[in-house]
């Protein structure tokens, strides 16, 4: 590229990025909120990006072989539809929608647009989609795509950021650039840092990043920037783009006060006649360059083949669950597993050592885990995310935003509950169930013995959206035939008769404390049904509405808390029924012991449920 050519372009970059700007301020004042300021400090760095830099094809952004860009800063969103709207993609006059209810045009990007991979707004997640996104393209289909990810100075104070810096640098993610658009200032404060790039330089480089320092203004040196970053070979790239918040704004730039604040009219058309002056080139014959076509082979997917679990045996559904992905990724090859450091308690190794490819271990950084998974998830892939059920609570707000995204993930929470045992109540899962059935779309598993695990995990897979597996640490009987159904939804119902004068519902666990329970109560002359509820989201409501026809009286049985579990799923699949529902649960903080001494202690044994029962009856 020649010096005269450079500046040509250079030019034409500009009067896009003044462009953005006008879009940014247009729509935010229109709308009445919104964060231009935000916007105006990173329009040169997404300008050069979206018109200088990426290769994709702009009128259709779910190509696999287009570069992704991620937008971490998610309050900045109308930038991001100033951009695609200056690739044609969007009617600019639809940027005038912004924040509306019939339009999809947030205030923060989520997947219902198509060129938005996950959903970003709460800060810090878009750096391990990112690196989700990374992985896919250069380890399972070898793209030579590339992933951009624009961050906020901000929210480079969270962890999950230094837990995604590390796990791109374990990963050699030579495909990988983030960029910071260190403007200075937070929404009530400077931020930690303001503009000391030395400072920042030196942290990314500790990472083992390449830090590269520029002026996040001038087009010029972004262009080198990200060249050098295209160049560079088994290490990610981090451009630490010094800017100014509301540049181009004269009465915002570089001043407090301005965060998450629409111009109003008056300002704002103070403002564009000003940013106006400076379109003197006509920037159409700036070319996107599309990406070079990759034929891939299409997936063939089979069906599980039936487990051959014996009578006999006597498994844990964590081990099952390894059993089952493993075989699970013979038959489908879009399946990748992920772990936390736990692959020999959540038996994930299995899986790993069957396809090291596939497998991509996280340490102990679960928050990156699932948004890596995200990442993964937005490429196609199947990704089975897996450690402690109580550890999940670490990465709670990137489920959160999962959900939002409607990203196809599959979490698996293991040793759950007091039957893990000695550990104590630091290691015992008993929220989990509450806090994944919160978030809307989330189908909530909680199998009991291997063959319901392996039956479940093949649904999970064929499912389009994310799953909660439940599974335990101790083993339990095989308590179905290898050839037993299972769905989505559903539940198995446990000698059920006319004369039955209570409904016990479990799942896990404390099923098989019920059953032994059941077989008490028939000798003391009390017949009940048993329900293994091991769905429960969604419910098997219909079941339950034919027990209750039967029996007016319910108790359910759950090594979790009582909020949020088992029993307020019953109790709102009932609700519009007559029926008494009593609930057995956790209701203390646990103490460490005996597997067995603490399910009676907490009241989960057979032998408080048939006292209970009887008090019912």
């Amino acid at each position: 590229m020649t010096a005269n050519t450079t500046s040509s372009l250079d030019q034409l970059l500009s009067h896009k990025a003044t462009q953005l700007r006008i879009h940014s301020i247009r729509s935010t004042t229109e709308a009445g909120s919104g964060h231009p300021t935000s916007c105006c400090s990173a329009a040169d760095i997404v300008a050069t990006l979206f018109f200088g830099v990426m290769r994709y094809d702009p009128t259709d952004p779910r190509n696999s072989d287009n570069d992704r860009f991620v937008l971490s800063k998610g309050h900045a969103a109308p930038l991001l539809y100033a951009a695609w709207a200056e690739a044609g993609y969007i009617d600019p006059s639809e940027l005038l929608q912004l924040r509306k209810l019939e339009s999809d045009l947030e205030g923060h990007p989520t997947p219902r647009l198509s060129f938005v991979d996950m959903a970003t707004g709460s800060l810090g997640q878009g750096l391990s989609a990112g690196v989700g996104i990374a992985l896919n393209h250069k380890y399972l289909d070898r793209s030579q795509a590339r992933v951009y990810v624009l961050l906020g100075d901000g929210e480079s104070v969270e962890g999950s950021i230094w837990e995604g810096a590390e796990l791109a640098r374990h990963f050699q993610l030579d495909n990988l650039c983030t960029i910071i658009d260190i403007n200075r200032l937070g929404q009530s404060d400077p931020t930690l840092l303001q503009h000391d790039l030395d400072g920042y330089q030196k942290r990314w480089q500790g990472f083992g990043w390449q830090a590269l320092v520029v002026d996040g203004h001038d087009h010029t040196t972004l262009l080198q920037a990200f060249a050098t970053a295209s160049q560079t070979k088994d290490k990610p790239t981090v451009l630490l783009a010094k800017t100014f918040k509301g540049k181009g704004i004269a009465i915002a730039e570089d001043k407090m006060n301005w965060h998450g604040k629409a111009l109003n009219r008056e300002q704002a058309d103070a403002a564009i006649q000003e940013l106006s002056k400076q379109l003197s080139h006509d920037s159409s014959s700036l070319s996107i360059q599309p990406p070079k076509k990759t034929q891939r082979n299409q997936h063939t997917i089979a069906a599980l083949p039936t487990p051959t679990y014996a009578a006999k045996d006597s498994v844990a559904t964590r081990e099952a669950f390894g059993d089952a992905l493993t075989h699970l990724g013979e038959v489908n090859p879009l399946v990748v597993a992920l772990d936390a450091d736990v692959k020999n308690s959540t038996f994930t190794e299995k899986f790993g050592k069957r396809f090291p490819e596939r497998f991509f271990e996280n340490f102990i950084a679960e928050q990156n885990m699932i948004g890596t998974a995200a990442g993964l998830a937005a490429c196609g892939k199947i990704p089975f995310a897996a450690t402690f059920a109580c550890f999940l609570t670490r990465g709670y707000d990137f489920i959160r935003m999962a959900a939002i995204s409607q990203a196809n993930i599959k979490l698996m929470g293991s040793h759950a509950g007091v039957s893990i045992g000695e550990d104590g109540p630091s290691q015992m899962g008993l929220e989990d169930l509450s806090m994944m059935a919160a978030q809307p779309g989330v189908v909530v598993l909680y199998p009991s013995d291997a063959v319901c695990t392996y039956r479940l995990l093949e649904a999970a897979a064929n499912h389009q959206g994310m799953v909660y597996i439940r599974t335990g640490r101790p083993k339990t009987p095989i308590l179905y035939p290898n050839d037993e159904p299972f769905h989505l939804g559903g539940s198995k119902l446990h000698k059920p008769s006319s004369e039955d004068r209570l409904t016990i519902v479990a799942a896990g666990v404390t099923l098989f404390e019920a059953l032994n329970a059941q077989t008490e109560l028939a000798k003391a002359g009390i017949p009940v049904r048993v329900v293994d509820l091991y769905s429960i989201v969604p419910i098997d409501q219909h079941m339950l509405l034919e027990c209750a026809r039967t029996t007016p009286t319910f108790l359910t049985v759950e090594d979790h808390y009582a909020h949020g579990g088992i029993g307020d799923a019953v109790l709102n699949a009932l609700s519009a029924e007559a029926v008494r529902v009593h609930k057995l649960a956790v209701r203390e903080i646990p103490h460490s012991g005996k597997p067995a001494e603490l399910l009676d202690r907490y009241g989960l044994s057979a032998n408080t449920i048939v006292e209970t029962a009887k008090r019912l009856v």
